[in-house]
Protein backbone atom coordinates (compact mmCIF):
# COMPACT_ATOMS: atom_id res chain seq x y z
CA UNK A 1 0.00 0.00 0.00
CA UNK A 2 1.72 3.75 -0.49
CA UNK A 3 2.63 5.59 1.74
CA UNK A 4 0.05 8.66 0.97
CA UNK A 5 -2.75 5.52 1.58
CA UNK A 6 -1.56 4.50 5.06
CA UNK A 7 -1.66 8.11 6.05
CA UNK A 8 -5.07 8.82 4.68
CA UNK A 9 -5.88 5.57 7.01
CA UNK A 10 -4.59 7.00 9.87
CA UNK A 11 -6.21 10.30 9.02
CA UNK A 12 -9.67 8.59 8.95
CA UNK A 13 -9.14 6.94 11.97
CA UNK A 14 -8.16 10.04 14.03
CA UNK A 15 -11.56 11.65 12.86
CA UNK A 16 -13.03 9.09 13.41
CA UNK A 17 -12.20 9.36 16.93
CA UNK A 18 -12.08 12.95 17.22
CA UNK A 19 -15.86 12.61 16.52
CA UNK A 20 -16.49 9.83 19.37
CA UNK A 21 -14.61 12.77 21.31
CA UNK A 22 -11.35 11.42 22.07
CA UNK A 23 -8.81 13.74 23.34
CA UNK A 24 -4.99 13.90 22.93
CA UNK A 25 -5.12 12.72 19.60
CA UNK A 26 -1.55 11.73 17.58
CA UNK A 27 -0.40 10.54 14.48
CA UNK A 28 3.19 9.67 14.81
CA UNK A 29 5.09 8.23 11.84
CA UNK A 30 7.02 5.73 12.93
CA UNK A 31 8.69 4.64 9.54
CA UNK A 32 11.85 3.81 10.10
CA UNK A 33 11.60 3.35 13.65
CA UNK A 34 10.27 0.24 14.11
CA UNK A 35 9.22 -2.60 11.67
CA UNK A 36 5.86 -3.41 13.38
CA UNK A 37 4.11 -0.19 11.13
CA UNK A 38 4.34 3.09 9.47
CA UNK A 39 1.99 5.06 11.82
CA UNK A 40 0.54 5.13 15.07
CA UNK A 41 -2.06 6.88 15.83
CA UNK A 42 -2.75 7.22 19.55
CA UNK A 43 -5.67 8.90 21.71
CA UNK A 44 -7.94 8.83 24.63
CA UNK A 45 -10.96 8.53 26.27
CA UNK A 46 -12.09 9.43 29.69
CA UNK A 47 -14.02 5.94 30.88
CA UNK A 48 -13.75 2.09 29.07
CA UNK A 49 -17.02 2.95 27.89
CA UNK A 50 -15.74 6.20 25.86
CA UNK A 51 -12.85 3.84 24.85
CA UNK A 52 -14.81 1.32 23.49
CA UNK A 53 -17.17 4.04 21.52
CA UNK A 54 -13.77 5.03 20.24
CA UNK A 55 -12.62 2.14 19.09
CA UNK A 56 -15.96 1.40 17.83
CA UNK A 57 -16.23 4.28 15.49
CA UNK A 58 -12.55 3.86 14.27
CA UNK A 59 -13.46 0.12 13.15
CA UNK A 60 -16.96 1.03 11.43
CA UNK A 61 -15.24 4.29 9.26
CA UNK A 62 -12.89 1.91 8.28
CA UNK A 63 -14.53 -0.71 7.64
CA UNK A 64 -17.24 1.54 5.26
CA UNK A 65 -13.60 1.73 3.47
CA UNK A 66 -12.89 -1.40 3.37
CA UNK A 67 -10.04 -1.73 5.63
CA UNK A 68 -10.66 -3.82 8.01
CA UNK A 69 -7.83 -4.85 11.09
CA UNK A 70 -6.11 -7.81 11.39
CA UNK A 71 -6.53 -7.74 15.18
CA UNK A 72 -8.04 -5.80 17.75
CA UNK A 73 -6.91 -6.60 21.43
CA UNK A 74 -8.59 -5.21 24.74
CA UNK A 75 -11.77 -4.51 23.21
CA UNK A 76 -13.64 -6.40 26.43
CA UNK A 77 -11.67 -4.06 29.00
CA UNK A 78 -11.67 -0.64 27.34
CA UNK A 79 -8.42 -0.04 28.69
CA UNK A 80 -6.02 0.19 26.03
CA UNK A 81 -7.50 -0.95 22.76
CA UNK A 82 -4.88 -1.77 20.23
CA UNK A 83 -6.13 -2.26 16.74
CA UNK A 84 -3.82 -3.79 13.87
CA UNK A 85 -4.04 -2.25 10.91
CA UNK A 86 -0.91 -3.93 9.68
CA UNK A 87 1.00 -0.71 8.69
CA UNK A 88 -1.30 1.84 10.78
CA UNK A 89 -1.67 0.44 14.32
CA UNK A 90 -4.62 2.16 16.41
CA UNK A 91 -4.04 2.79 19.93
CA UNK A 92 -7.54 3.45 22.08
CA UNK A 93 -6.76 4.95 25.94
CA UNK A 94 -8.17 4.69 28.71
CA UNK A 95 -6.81 8.11 30.17
CA UNK A 96 -5.30 6.52 33.34
CA UNK A 97 -3.39 4.27 30.88
CA UNK A 98 -2.02 6.56 28.80
CA UNK A 99 -0.07 8.10 31.54
CA UNK A 100 1.10 4.79 32.80
CA UNK A 101 2.68 3.83 29.66
CA UNK A 102 3.57 6.61 28.24
CA UNK A 103 4.04 5.67 24.29
CA UNK A 104 3.90 9.10 23.45
CA UNK A 105 7.33 9.20 25.53
CA UNK A 106 8.72 5.97 23.96
CA UNK A 107 8.24 7.79 20.24
CA UNK A 108 9.26 10.59 21.30
CA UNK A 109 11.85 10.91 17.95
CA UNK A 110 8.80 10.34 15.66
CA UNK A 111 7.44 13.12 13.54
CA UNK A 112 3.96 14.18 14.54
CA UNK A 113 1.84 14.66 11.82
CA UNK A 114 -1.13 15.32 13.91
CA UNK A 115 -1.24 16.51 17.75
CA UNK A 116 -4.91 17.63 18.57
CA UNK A 117 -4.30 18.56 22.49
CA UNK A 118 -8.29 18.42 24.08
CA UNK A 119 -8.65 17.37 27.05
CA UNK A 120 -12.52 16.12 28.48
Amino acid sequence: MSKDNLKKIAELAAEAADDKKAFDIEILNVEGLTIIADYFVICSGNTDKQVQAIARAVEDKLDEEGIYPKQIAGKDEGRWILMDYADVIVHVFHKHERQYYELDRLWADAEKILKKEETS
